[in-house]
């Protein structure tokens, strides 16, 4: 498969997902500003869901250009990825509706986890088959970065499991920064390399 045809296709998925989060929201039983409040939770679970999913998308879009070509293996775990982020939509709304539900928060950091090791796989598959492109656990991002992120993610969701249900929306919250952080980086050094 042409590199891309399979980038176009992830790209257009990832939009309708971030656009099916905003459709989902809950609307106020007032219209006014505590119908808006009261709606929070909602909000910041969405805004959660958008910019982590974003942050998904820039990853893998800065770091798209360093492919030659794709294996079917990097469409299949593409696809898994994919699969695995349309629940999206469905557990922040869950965690929207229900944020201090144990289950509701640990759907979300399973989700959250499997679509980070969908991801890693993607890269692996692209590091076997690209070798010039020097990609780690999660293309050229530190695997210092890629440890981290998966650790904040596991201990979020052992909080959750065993005595504070929203600790895992708070780790992907704490997340966020630390993974955009290591992209932003991972593209400076890529932009002074370019200009080398």
């Amino acid at each position: 498969m042409n590199k891309e045809r399979l980038a176009a296709f992830t790209d257009a998925v990832l939009a309708i997902i971030m656009t099916i989060l905003v459709l989902e929201l809950e609307k106020p039983k007032t219209v006014n500003l505590a119908g808006l409040w009261a709606l929070r939770a909602n909000f910041f679970a969405y805004t959660l869901s958008f910019f982590w999913i974003g942050l998904m998308w820039t990853t893998h879009h800065n770091n798209w250009h360093k492919v030659k070509s794709v294996s079917n293996a990097t469409v299949s775990y593409s696809l898994v990825m994919l699969f695995l982020a349309s629940f999206f939509p469905y557990t922040t709304s869950l965690v929207a509706s229900n944020f201090n539900n144990v289950t509701a928060q640990a759907l979300y950091g399973v989700i959250v986890l499997a679509v980070s090791f969908s991801n890693m796989a993607i890269s692996y598959s692209l590091k076997k088959v690209n070798p010039a492109a020097h990609f780690g656990w999660l293309y050229a991002l530190p695997n210092s970065s890629i440890i981290l992120d998966v650790a904040i993610k596991l201990v979020g969701l052992i909080i959750t499991l065993t005595f504070y249900a929203t600790a895992m929306i708070y780790a992907i919250f704490i997340d966020i920064f630390i993974v955009g952080y290591a992209t932003r980086q991972s593209s400076k050094n890529q932009f002074h390399l370019n200009k080398i």
